[in-house]
This record gives structure tokens, sequence and C-alpha cells, in this order.
């Protein structure tokens, strides 16, 4: 035999060091300065609650299944950067590492896996580099000697049904939506592993929205550990909590935590003795499988997210429901209640009507939007006014009785939007965004009528049939000649997230003043707030998968709801053309300067319909 055959052989049979996760990264991994802010050797001191997740990956361990919940930038995927490591230099095996999306996991391979293989001498020996010829090194392969890593998206079908795998990671598994077609992308990728019995198995994320979060989903059915520090104080241990921190009123900086054992309150540099000091608790038996891990921004290290930085975060989002679930999601790791419909009623509207004149704008209104709701036999039209922080204020509420597909309803319409509106303060706005429905009644003169009046911001919109769409979309021309080709001028269409606009709506209906607050005048009626609140949000699972959706209650009318989901939208198309950090107060300067042209509008009435049946 020759003597290379012999070597493999023998190296074949020799049984692996009993070396865990933690101690192969300090001993031999490397951060890149081109992918960490503290570049240099790995220490697992410096983020010592990784080091019990990280060994549970080991191959001396008998879990099969790691699950963290953590907060943004808690060192989670650092960890799950180790332990591909681990695996490429000390345990080779074929490996599945799973982001988001195909472009995630190209960034994940240019950006951290590349640089974490040239920095690591243990991994740049075992994987060529990747501009080598036949190297075995490509964006989604890194081949090595035993084993070989892919690299997918979990927005690809195909690349979750490549071949079987020893080790899987996934990553921020709440980003990843349902294939279609195939259902839940982390059971189809765990069906990878099933024939390897010695697998293991990491699943990591911030969560996202009660219910629907898978990663909370898994940790509930783990063993539930969190990890306890010692008080300085008094010595007992406790997970640390976020109801626990405590500051001076609208003095952030001074945030201190309160012991609740002897209520003694410390300060954050004491993190530097609790954290090496801390030890994972199971709050639920472990069933021999899975572990999972839950961890909040509190016990961020000295030199990251501090304690006055979380607290200042917080006053900065608490009125705002969008910037709350982030904070929520990503400062605290834990899941975000998104039931406003439940707690918003049209009786309790009614009771936070401010007291000021129908057609007039209060003090703060700096923008006018309008959204047109188009049913069979009239319009609707809601004007909207918005100031700092997106406060929103009911100006105007209207019918416009007639035939869409007749000219005089639109002419009607005309003469509402060239309206000036008149202000607390002795000024006058006009309407400076409109958006119009156009996805079900009479489209072909919703076209008609906002082609015409392009220049005066007045644009068709539709709601996206897709879950989880963004507020507003990009715009694409839907105006086509004989031949196929955009019509430059032609009228160009916006997709909203109706949904995702609704619950951003209802969360901040909830609340009765301040920034991002949502105000109604005496004109408004019961009529209209039961319009308003018209829908709630339901959850119904699809192939196992949870979905929230918003419906209208049985026999209700919802177009008060629909005009101001669209005079939103038209709020948020013309804020793309002002820098964002400046917008509110360049728009109240303006304001001031009484530089405020009015709506010119187009007399031409919008083109009706040729009907079929009328032209034989």
């Amino acid at each position: 035999m020759p003597n290379a055959w012999r070597k493999g052989f023998l190296d074949g049979l020799r049984p692996e060091d009993p070396l865990t996760v933690s101690e192969w990264a300090d001993e031999y991994r490397k951060l890149s300065s081109k992918a960490s802010a503290e570049p240099g050797p790995w220490r697992t001191n410096r983020t010592p609650y990784l080091r019990e997740p990280m060994d549970c990956l080991s191959n001396d361990s008998p879990v099969q299944r790691v699950v963290m919940m953590f907060s943004a930038q808690s060192g989670k995927t650092e960890a799950g950067s180790n332990f591909l490591a681990y695996v490429i230099d000390h345990a080779p095996g074929p490996m599945l590492c799973v982001q988001p999306t195909i472009e995630m996991a190209k960034r994940l391979s240019k950006q951290r896996l590349e640089s974490m293989i040239q920095d690591t001498p243990r991994l740049s020996q075992k994987i060529a580099p990747s501009r080598s010829r036949d190297s075995g090194n490509t964006m989604f392969a890194k081949e090595f000697p035993g084993g070989i890593m892919l690299l997918t998206g979990a927005n690809s079908a195909t690349g979750l049904r490549s071949a079987p795998c020893r080790y899987l990671f996934m990553d921020e598994i709440d980003a990843m939506q349902e294939i279609q077609g195939e259902g839940d992308p982390v059971s189809l990728a765990e069906r990878r592993t099933t024939t390897f019995a010695r697998r293991k198995i990491l699943l990591t994320s911030t969560p996202t929205v009660k219910d629907f979060s898978r990663i909370e989903s898994e940790f509930l059915k783990s063993d539930m550990r969190y990890y306890y520090v010692p008080c300085p104080a008094c010595g007992a241990f406790q997970h640390l909590q976020w109801p626990r921190l405590k500051w001076k009123k609208d003095q952030p900086e001074t945030a201190e935590y309160e012991c609740e054992h002897c209520k003694e309150r410390f300060g954050e540099h004491h993190k530097t003795r609790m954290l090496p000091a801390g030890e994972w608790r199971n709050h639920a038996p472990f069933d021999g499988k899975t572990a999972g891990f839950q961890l909040n921004g509190l016990y961020s290290p000295l030199g990251w997210a501090s304690w006055g930085q979380l607290a200042d975060d917080f006053l900065r989002a608490k009125n705002d429901p969008a910037a709350l679930r982030t904070f929520v999601n990503t400062r605290l790791a834990e899941t975000f209640s998104e039931d406003y419909a439940a707690q918003v009623n049209a009786d309790g509207l009614m009771a936070k009507r401010l007291e000021y004149k129908p057609g007039t704008c209060p003090d703060g209104v700096v923008l006018l939007t309008a959204g047109v709701d188009c049913q069979d036999d009239r319009l609707e039209v809601s004007v909207w006014g918005w100031g700092e922080g997106e406060t929103a204020w009911l100006i105007w509420h209207q019918k416009l009785m007639g035939d869409p597909t007749a000219a005089d309803v639109w002419a009607q319409l005309d003469q509402v939007l060239k309206t000036e509106w008149d202000t607390e303060l002795g000024k006058n706005l006009t309407i400076s965004q409109v958006a119009c429905d156009s996805g079900g009644h009479a489209t072909h003169e919703v076209y008609n009528y906002c082609r015409d009046r392009i220049r005066q911001g007045v644009v068709p919109i539709k709601g996206s049939s897709k879950r989880n769409s963004s507020a507003l979309g990009k715009g694409s021309k839907v105006d086509v000649n004989w031949r196929g080709r955009t019509v430059k001028k032609g009228v160009t269409l916006y997709m909203l997230g109706t949904d995702t606009i609704k619950t951003t709506l209802f969360g901040r209906m909830r609340h009765k003043e301040g920034l991002g607050s949502i105000n109604f005048g005496l004109a408004a009626d019961h009529e209209y707030f039961a319009q308003l609140t018209a829908e709630k949000q339901r959850l119904r699972f699809h192939r196992g998968f949870p979905i929230r959706e918003w419906v209208k209650k049985a026999s209700a009318r919802n177009e008060a709801l629909d005009c101001f989901v669209y005079a939103y939208a038209a709020m948020l198309l013309y804020s793309r053309r002002l820098p964002k950090l400046t917008m509110w107060k360049n728009l109240a300067e303006k304001l001031e300067s009484g530089d405020n042209r009015p709506l010119k509008s187009r007399t031409k009435p919008p083109t009706p319909a040729k009907s079929f049946v009328n032209s034989w």
C-alpha cells in the first residue's frame, strides 16, 4: 500500500480530538478588519454568553439542534461563522448554509466567509483561493478535504433540495418566506439532514411578530435557556429584563438596572464582571435534541450598544408602532403583538376628536394629500393634513355621487383638488399629491384622469396581492402603444402594501397625542369611524405557515379606511422628492413664506370607456 494511501487510511481511523467550537475559535479564529469592528484573534471571553450555544454544536455534545433567538448585533452570526469554520477544519462533512435570499447568501460568501478563510491560516490551508482555476472555491460552494459547504437562499427551492448534509446553518429564519408550492423553507432544509445520526443544526434570528415568528416557535419547543448573571450588590442571579432598566425622566444616559432581589441599582460598567460569571439556565425540560437560547440587548458587552443608547432608542420609538416593533424585535429579542384592530374602535376614536373646523388645517399641518376611492356609483375622497413625524389630521371627507364612466363626477373631483384650504395661522394650503384607486372600478377612466394630471401629482395606485409588501412600491408604466412599447409620458401605476399600511395606521390610532398621532375634527361622525374601523386582522394557516391578513367585517363599508390608506401612500410618494431628515422643516418654511401654488388641473374630463355592446 503506498504511503499516501496508508496515511489517509490511518487518518480516517483516528478519532477526532475532543475540541469544542469555542476552544477551536479561541485557538485559531481570526477576525478580519473587513468584516469586524474588533479585528484580531477571536476571544470568547468578550461575549461569554456565546460559549454554551457554540459548544452545543461540538461533536462531543448530544445536542442536535441549537436555536438562538438573539438581539441584533449580539454575535449570533459570528457564532454561526465559528461553527462553519469548526466543521471545515475539525469535523469535515457535507454542510448547507442558508440565508433568507440568494443575494444575502452571496453577501455572506463575499464579505464574511472569504475574509474569514483568508485571515484564518487553518482554513486557508484547506480551501484554495477563489481566484485559482479549479479551486473548488466558488461563490456558492466551498470544497475542503472531507466535505463541502453549499450556500443558498431560502427563496430557492432548488438550493434547498440539494444533496444530503450533516451540518445545517440557517440564519435569520424569520426573514424567510414560504416557497410557492413547496412550503416552509426551514422544514425543507432540515429534511436534508435526516440520514445523518450525528447531525448538527443551527437556527438563528431576531424575532418578528407574535404568532408568526418562526424563531420564537422553535425556541418555545426547546428547553428555553436564559442567561443569568449575578447582582454586583447582593450576588443573586437573575436574567436581565427590559422593565427593570430605570432612568431619570428625559435623561436616558442615566440608565441603570434595578436588581429584582435587593432593589439596588447598578450601572452597566459592572457587566465586565457580571457576564463572565453568568450561566445559562433552562426554563423547560431538555428533550435530548434541541437547546434554545434567548438573549436581549441588555447583555451587549461594553463598547457595543449601551444601556443609555437602548433607553434613548426606546424613547424615540415608543409612540411610533413601526419603530417600536423594530426596537422590540432587534433590541429586546422579543416578538411584537400587532393586534391593533381589536384595540381601536369607533367609540374610542369619537372620544378623542379635536375641536377644529371641517376644511380647516390645524396648527402643525404643512402638507396636504388626498386619497380617492372609486365605486360603481360614486367617488369618495379624503383630504389629510400632515406634519412633523407624519402626524396626521383629517381635513375633509366627501362622497361625489355619479357614474365614474361619465365625465361629471370627475369634474366634481377637480373642484375638490383645486380647493385652497385655510390654516389656523392665516395661510392656505393646496393638495400636493393625490392617489387614486384603480384596482377594481373604472380602471380605464382612472388612468385617463391621472394621465392628464401627471404634473399636478395625481397618480393611480393599486393594492398589492403579495404578502409583506412594502408600503409603497416602485412605479411602473402601464401605458403602451399598439406595438407594445411603453409610452414615455404615459401613466405610472404604484403598488401599495395595503396590509402593511393598515398595520401602521391602526397602531398610530391607539396613541392620543404626540408625534405620529392621528387626529380627527368634530366633523367626523360615527358612520365615518365605523368605516375607518371596518376591518380586523385574522390569523390563518397555509401549508402550516401562519398568515395574518386584514379582512372586512360582514356587510360593513370601508371606504373611509381605503381613502386614508391612499392618502398615506400619497404622502409617502411626495416625501420621495425631499430630503428625509429636513422634509417637515422645509415644508414649514415654505408654508410660512406663502410659497404654496394652487393645484392647477386641466379641465379636460376623463375619456369614457367605449362599450363593446354599444359599438355594434
